[in-house]
């Protein structure tokens, strides 16, 4: 767990796919945007990045500007540590927007603030109101002290709360605090807004209740981004090394031993530059929500892997019955010790799918996976698919 922030660049050739809001922005900023051929066959505009800033990043994300990232190399495993910190920082994002989101919708039916609309209806503070940041912003400015305030008095009880539970190791509680803070320090100049203005008012306890339990949710909810990103570059080793396979075989005459000369260095090297040639590539692309308008699906993520394999039939049942599997008995953690073998195939990948679904159920996640073939191509396309 934990928000990413450790790397300030990342080595990933992005396409960034934008949205409407996106489009308007680079135009109006005078950017030229690149049309790309999509691995799902649709043509995009967007831009290209490499490399690029998780931050900068996110901050697309939380402006809604993106719709669409796509990454696609022969070896992406290369740079497995930056593909993880990349889904990371997207997950992270998404949550941030939907806590933003989630948080006005509860504030704006809390008594205090009702109380006040009845009393002001020409002042509502509803859905519907919309105040500009850059109006916000220096009337928020002025009140930094009692920002600061209100921030210390929703903080300090869930900090408690984190330090007290048992449940908890040491790491998860230091994970936690962190996460806690980093939702307020995202959340929205309009939250803001409306938390200020009720601060130390009568009623103002209703918001502070309502902030702390919806940030025990979301911390849960943040669990889940290391999860995905593991199961991420378990399916990725196993596409990758399906190709490195197949392509050993046309080279080396049939050879049957593949593992052999997959797992020699030298070999490898030669096997990921012909695939490279023949533009076999793994692609792994990242569908965010529905945009701004997209009733019920501003919170939605979904991630497609993609990668020619003849065994598509082989993957879609493997899938389904690791999907089936009874997982409660073993952690995550407790299978990468116990299992011997864990690394020697995509059975761990697999397993993947039943950990992560029951992670999701824990946090109220939803969450389905689809492994299809396009009638079109020989490609074949997993799919998750998460609301949060």
């Amino acid at each position: 767990m934990g928000d990413n922030g450790k790397k300030f660049q990342l080595n990933l050739p992005l396409k960034v796919i934008l949205s409407d809001g996106g489009t308007s922005h680079f135009l109006g900023h005078n950017i030229n945007l690149t049309r790309f051929h999509m691995a799902d066959g649709k043509d995009e505009k967007g831009i290209s990045i490499n490399p690029f800033s998780p931050k900068s990043v996110q901050d697309m994300v939380m402006l809604d500007y993106i719709s669409k990232i796509e990454v696609s190399m022969a070896e992406l495993t290369a740079f497995r540590q930056d593909v993880m910190d990349l889904s990371k920082t997207i997950v992270y994002s998404l949550l941030y927007k939907q806590f933003d989101r989630v948080l006005y919708s509860t504030l704006v039916k809390c008594d205090v603030v009702v109380k006040f609309n009845r009393a002001n209806p020409r002042s509502l503070i509803d859905e519907s109101t919309k105040i500009p940041d850059a109006k916000l912003r220096p009337i928020l400015e002025k009140k930094k002290t009692v920002v600061a305030l209100a921030k210390k008095s929703i903080l300090e009880p869930v900090w408690k709360a984190i330090m007290t539970n048992q449940s908890y190791s040491p790491e998860e509680r230091n994970v936690y605090i962190l996460m806690s803070e980093k939702f307020l320090n995202r959340l929205g100049l309009m939250n803001w807004h409306v938390i200020t203005q009720f601060f130390q008012k009568e009623g103002f306890e209703q918001i502070n209740l309502s902030i702390r339990h919806l940030l025990q949710e979301y911390m849960e909810k943040s669990s889940i981004a290391d999860h995905i990103s593991l199961l991420l570059m378990e399916l990725v080793t196993n596409n990758e090394n399906t190709n490195l396979r197949k392509v050993a075989k046309i080279l080396y005459n049939g050879i049957e031993d593949t593992d052999s000369v997959v797992l020699n260095p030298e070999i490898r090297e030669k096997l990921f530059a012909e695939l490279k040639n023949r533009h076999e590539l793994v692609t792994i692309s990242w569908q965010l929500g529905g945009g701004s308008a997209a009733i019920g699906k501003q919170g939605r993520l979904h991630i497609m892997l993609f990668n020619k394999d003849d065994q598509y039939q082989l993957m879609k049942d493997t899938v389904s019955d690791k999907m089936s599997n009874d997982t409660k008995k073993r952690s995550i953690v407790d299978f990468y010790r116990d299992e011997p073998n864990a690394s020697s195939g995509m059975d761990l990948g697999m397993m993947y799918f039943s950990y992560l679904d029951e992670s999701c159920k824990k946090a109220n996640v939803k969450f389905e996976s689809i492994v299809n073939q396009p009638m079109s191509n020989d490609l074949t396309v997993i799919n998750l698919i998460f609301n949060f």
